[in-house]
């Protein structure tokens, strides 16, 4: 199973709120195998405990700290939100990433997701991709194989 495949990227996505926006992000990873239902609810504690807007139109939802032993395989999920969700506070989310890490694998993933968003060049490409293989073609590149 792959961190990141066709079945776990969504382009065009509209969203009410973060909320909305959270849960299907956590949807897709359900969806994929990596992790249980109620981990999504875990996700949208977490955002509330401490946002996981990281700031230029990007959030990184994931399980709080409890919901680590639901964790049954490291994945991600991406969304792109062309509209944009508001995180709150005039915080407005174009890119939403979900993720779901075994051990301390949410460090790394972290870490690659925060360093390819930060290139203008990477996020514009990322927003404005054409397909889901493109998408995953340019995180791809920039993340640590």
């Amino acid at each position: 199973m792959t961190i990141l495949s066709t079945n776990k990227v969504k382009l065009g996505a509209k969203a009410a709120d973060k909320n909305e926006a959270i849960r299907m992000a956590g949807r897709l990873l359900v969806e994929a195998g990596h992790v249980p239902e109620e981990y999504i609810e875990k996700m949208i504690e977490r955002d509330a405990l401490s946002s996981t807007y990281m700031g230029g139109g990007l959030a990184i939802p994931h399980g709080t700290n409890e919901a680590k032993p639901l964790v049954k395989s490291t994945g991600m999920s991406i969304l792109v939100f062309p509209d944009g969700v508001s995180f709150g506070d005039g915080q407005v989310a174009k890119l939403v990433v979900g993720i779901a890490a075994v051990g301390d694998d949410h460090l790394d993933i972290l870490t690659n997701v925060a360093m390819i968003c930060s290139d203008e060049d990477s996020f514009e490409s990322i927003l404005n991709a054409d397909s889901e293989e493109r998408l995953i073609a340019i995180f791809e590149s920039g993340m640590d194989e």
